[in-house]
């Protein structure tokens, strides 16, 4: 993960691309951490790993459309985009692909609704487990800040163990999973 000094700045953006291609070619780095909603983020992930529906980088980056769009959304990080995909192309079949990752939750409502659409495919019984661990936000309607303000100053119960929960069930059942 590199930042930077502004948001939007261009030769911050090409240094960043280019010192990230540099850590992956030289020293085996194996993931890409960015400043980014997860959701959005894993969709470029799977376009990089070579699957999913998106044909080109700028459609693989679709799913940025929140302010900041242009963060994600510009020809420095398309081009580094489509130079990953190239990358994990040329490896040989056994080696592990780079993957893209955002370590954002701007999106909590839009994650939980991949996760849950992810377990509904694959687990029926654990989206209905999931479910019921993430009702607990379901009070507070689409206001994220609301049950910021809420959990912090003791106005309602924290989800952060029904959270957990749901992570460690995902953790544990990932290898089960991702034989399906």
């Amino acid at each position: 993960l590199l930042g930077e000094a502004t948001h939007g700045t261009y030769e911050f953006y090409r240094e960043r691309a280019e010192i990230t291609k540099r850590l992956i070619k030289e020293k085996g780095f194996i993931a890409v951490a960015v400043e980014a909603d997860w959701p959005d983020a894993f969709r470029v992930n799977r376009y990089v790993r070579g699957l999913g529906q998106d044909k080109n980088a700028n459609e693989a980056l679709g799913g940025f459309k929140r302010f900041p769009t242009w963060m994600w959304r510009n020809t420095v990080v398309l081009e580094f985009v489509e130079w990953l995909r190239e990358y994990n192309a040329s490896l040989p079949s056994n080696a592990g692909r780079v993957g893209f990752y955002g370590l954002d939750l701007y999106s909590l409502y839009t994650s939980i609704e991949a996760v849950l659409n992810y377990l509904n495919k694959i687990d029926p019984d654990a989206a209905k487990r999931a479910r019921y661990r993430y009702s607990c936000f379901e009070h507070f309607g689409e206001d994220t800040q609301a049950y910021g303000y809420a959990a912090t100053f003791d106005m309602t119960e924290s989800c952060e163990g029904e959270v957990i929960d749901q992570l460690i069930e995902l953790r544990r059942r990932a290898g089960d999973y991702a034989s399906r």
